[in-house]
């Protein structure tokens, strides 16, 4: 049948057995169709017979009602899978929809909080830059001066945790600010955007005083993990608990569906700052995550850069080989602080002979501190302080909880 329509519902037959499902597009000779199961399959246009037509989609959009009397939460919205829908035409899932879109899609919202909406950029987060971080760091600043109780980012999770970090460092928030994104798409039956929206939301009304994501805490719905925007990192591709925090417990959990909050003893809480933006990043940085054999070679294309972060192996090593390339890299004026790709544990130079020869070269060495946060921190330190030395200082310190002055046992 070669006049079908996306968004067609038809019947067909597949080995014999009759299937429904929904024609999103043609692709090499087949008819694609998605399965009330959310998956897509692949069928011969002639085998597929019109079932249904859905009617034009009505242009107009209903007015989200929203209670007065309920606080002001701001939600600025980036894209990513949270904020997504099909596109029947190429069969893809695409960030298409606006923060007032969200309201609509998740009509829950509206009993928790009271939402403004911007709509910053509608982009997957691969796509994110430094230079948009700080567009977003400057428009969450403005929704809490605004008078916001609390701000929800909405986010694509590939590198939510980047952004989160380079908010964290640029932000003093005396209110929750909350990422949130959703690891499958709205078509989905397995979808996870609705309970990290709610759990987002019940988390902004909330005590806390800092930047967090806020995303599924186990494979199942009872709860989502309150993670700090530092020590967060995407775990797994696809599973809706990837996010974990690591080297430290969760900030906190909400439980779903009954939206409790439970804040962990010691987390920053409302009210803590004043607000306050410092959104001068250095974007000429760099991360290196180093492998054997790796040729010296390689730390040429870094030459010039502020700033590099290598993820060593171990302790924070890397072969002898290296040293030489990485001296002459410190002594033209870039500071390169080590990171361990291990993700527990913490950054020790001292204790094998390449360590020593590290140190001595003049490497900083980045405590426990997360290959990806480090990189953030180097970008957001070189661009507010301008002293080399105050600058490697910096990188020592624990500014935004960002590293454990102890590892903690089993964590």
């Amino acid at each position: 049948m070669n006049d079908l329509r996306s968004g067609d519902l038809v019947r067909c037959i597949v080995g014999g057995s009759e299937l429904k499902g929904t024609y999103i597009t043609s692709r090499d000779g087949m008819a694609v169709l998605k399965m009330e199961s959310g998956y897509n399959i692949g069928v011969f246009p002639g085998d597929c017979t019109l079932i249904e037509r859905p009617p034009p989609v009505k242009s107009e959009r209903e007015e989200v009602i929203q209670d007065p009397s309920l606080p002001v939460l701001s939600i600025v919205s980036t894209g990513g899978t949270i904020a997504s829908r099909i596109d029947y035409r190429t069969g893809a899932v695409t960030s298409q929809f606006d923060a007032s879109d969200i309201l609509r899609a998740i009509p829950g919202l509206s009993a928790i909080a009271r939402y403004r909406t911007r709509k910053l950029y509608t982009i997957l987060s691969e796509n994110m830059t430094p230079s948009i971080w700080q567009e977003l760091a400057r428009a969450v600043y403005d929704e809490i001066q605004g008078g916001a109780r609390g701000v929800i980012v909405t986010h694509g999770t590939d590198t939510m945790a980047y952004s989160a970090a380079a908010l964290s460092f640029m932000l003093d928030t005396p209110v929750p600010v909350v990422f949130v994104g959703s690891q499958r798409s709205a078509d989905r039956p397995s979808s996870d955007n609705v309970m990290n929206a709610l759990c987002s939301a019940s988390v902004a009304v909330g005590d806390l005083g800092e930047v967090a994501v806020v995303m599924h805490g186990t494979t199942s719905d009872d709860r989502c993990a309150i993670h700090r925007g530092t020590r967060v990192r995407k775990m797994h591709t696809s599973r809706r608990d990837a996010f974990q925090s690591i080297g430290v417990p969760p900030l906190g959990y909400v439980d779903y569906p009954s939206l409790k909050v439970t804040l962990s003893p010691g987390t920053r809480g409302r009210g803590a700052c004043e607000p306050a933006l410092h959104d001068r990043l250095e974007p000429a940085c760099g991360l290196l995550y180093f492998s054997p054999g790796m040729s010296p070679d390689i730390l040429n294309a870094y030459a010039g850069l502020r700033g590099v972060v290598i993820a060593g192996s171990g302790l924070g090593h890397v072969s002898t080989s290296l040293i030489p390339a990485i001296r002459e890299l410190i002594d033209e004026g870039t500071l390169v602080v080590m990171t361990s790709q291990c993700l527990h544990g913490r950054v020790c130079d001292r204790v094998y002979d390449t360590g020593r020869d590290l140190i001595r070269a003049g490497v900083v060495e980045g405590e426990d501190m997360l290959p990806e946060t480090a990189l953030v921190k180097l970008m957001w330190v070189l661009g507010n302080e301008p002293d080399s030395e105050r600058a490697r200082c910096m990188m020592q310190e624990n500014l935004k909880g960002e590293y454990t002055r102890r590892s903690l046992h089993g964590v």
